[in-house]
């Protein structure tokens, strides 16, 4: 059986996925929508609000257990801040949690985001289901 068709079966426990606004943004309707899209295809979604350090961020997956990290960003703070959530996560332990980012990423960035350990990034006008089944399919299976 595939990673996606147990999580999509019942076999474990709902996947938990962690949405957070990283750095001084103050615009959260897109996180907004995610995390219900998330919740309306039957995941878990714990939802830091605005301003959240990398450090914060990444204690709240840690004390959350989470499958996933999704972090939106509008600032233009990407370069910096992302990375910096990525390293967060790995001197936790973190370091195989998936982090996917959404928000305005210009194309050229991605590739350093993607070496910083940003697992996938979504742009506006991203498929709420390409993002589901980027989850479904890069989470790791835990009861």
């Amino acid at each position: 059986m595939s990673k996606s068709s147990e999580h999509q079966s019942g076999d474990a426990r709902p996947l938990r996925i962690l949405i957070a606004k990283p750095g001084l943004d103050g615009h959260d309707r897109g996180a907004k929508v995610i995390a219900r899209a998330l919740r309306d295809a039957g995941l878990e979604v714990i939802y830091t609000g605005l301003r959240q350090t990398p450090e914060m961020i990444a204690e709240s997956a840690l004390q959350e257990d989470v499958d996933a990290v999704g972090l939106s960003i509008l600032s233009g703070a990407h370069n910096a801040l992302l990375p910096r959530v990525a390293e967060a996560l790995r001197e936790r332990g973190l370091g195989d949690v998936p982090i996917f980012a959404g928000g305005i990423i210009p194309d050229e960035d991605i590739p350093t985001l993607k070496q910083a350990g940003i697992s996938a990034v979504f742009g506006p006008g991203a498929s709420l289901a390409d993002i589901v089944g980027f989850i479904r399919s890069h989470t790791p299976v835990r009861d």
